[in-house]
């Protein structure tokens, strides 16, 4: 019995760090996918992006924040020093999930006759 199987995972992103290297692993950009052979780096294009971006994932999440970036910065100018904190500071030390990661796969059977656009339903 062929059996198909559903994958959905959801991963927290804390710092801006860790989106910076999120997003160099899922656009394949480090240079260790060369070497490992169960990486077939050319069917990333097939990867189909809820919210693409064509930048690096820092700057595309800097754009989408940017109003709560600027009313930080008008609220630091008249803190306390000892509490000033630069924006990504803020964020890395809130300990607040600043991106959320989503991955929804299945089995090679399940999208065998699908279109991108039924994947895209699904």
């Amino acid at each position: 019995m062929n059996l198909n199987y559903a994958i959905f995972r959801s991963e927290p992103i804390y710092t801006i760090n860790d989106l910076a290297q999120i997003g160099s692993h899922n656009k394949r950009e480090k240079q260790a996918y060369n070497s490992n052979p169960d990486i077939k780096v050319e069917l990333s294009k097939n990867n189909i992006d809820l919210k693409p971006l064509v930048e690096k994932y820092v700057n595309g999440f800097k754009m989408l924040v940017k109003d709560y970036e600027k009313e930080h910065n008008e609220r630091m100018k008249t803190g306390r020093e000892d509490r000033k904190r630069t924006f990504n500071q803020m964020l890395d030390k809130s300990k607040n999930v600043v991106a959320d990661e989503l991955l929804f796969t299945a089995t090679n059977e399940f999208f065998k006759d699908m279109t991108k656009e039924d994947i895209i339903d699904w």
